[in-house]
């Protein structure tokens, strides 16, 4: 009676034993599949380490995090280059679809504009919104006309019957620098001279 009993122990621990080994082959298959260009692998949290040309991107799902290997971080991150770990960050703004460091957005999600690394659902007053590139522009507003100049022919003011006379109007420093496109700054018009100059010039 002892005998059956030790036989069926040694039986129930051998298989045990063989149901552990499949459980670690599958886990070493499916840790192989998610430690792609990884250095340090984590059976749980995927990669934590990567060959150097490449970028750690870790994210989370509920209180568990992973991590991966990637060649260029995806929309919503940008790498940055470090001397042991190359590291996927996030973007600071969730309606930034890729951005230069964490609070310099290059190009805005669907509905937003982008105006100075900024993402805007309505783009800022002093500025119109591009449909083609989603950014806002600066627009040109520019100060009041002058008052007309002299009327003038050749660089004289008398001697002749018709000349020219012109005024121009200033823009704001800030537009200058955005380089926008502004409306006409100088206007010229046709004006009467006096045909006759003082003392018979």
């Amino acid at each position: 009676m002892q005998w059956i009993i030790f036989m069926l122990l040694l039986f129930i621990s051998s298989m045990e034993m063989l149901t552990q080994n499949r459980w670690k082959k599958q886990a070493s298959a499916g840790l192989l599949e998610n430690c792609t260009g990884c250095v340090l692998c984590s059976e749980d949290n995927g990669c934590i380490t990567c060959h150097h040309r490449l970028f750690l991107l870790i994210w989370r799902d509920g209180i568990r995090q992973y991590g991966m290997c990637v060649h260029t971080c995806p929309p919503g991150y940008f790498g940055v280059r470090g001397l042991e770990v190359n590291r996927c960050t996030k973007c600071r703004s969730p309606s930034c679809e890729s951005c230069f460091s964490k609070d310099f957005c290059m190009k805005c999600k669907d509905k937003f504009y982008l105006h100075k690394g900024q993402c805007f659902r309505q783009c800022p007053p002093g500025t119109a919104a591009q449909p083609d590139t989603r950014e806002c522009q600066e627009t040109c507003e520019p100060g009041p006309w002058s008052e007309w100049s002299a009327c003038t022919h050749e660089s004289r003011t008398c001697g002749c019957k018709w000349g020219v006379e012109t005024r121009v109007r200033e823009v704001p420093e800030a537009a200058r620098e955005e380089g926008t496109a502004c409306p006409a700054l100088l206007e010229t018009r046709r004006c009467r001279m006096k045909k006759h100059c003082p003392g018979g010039e």
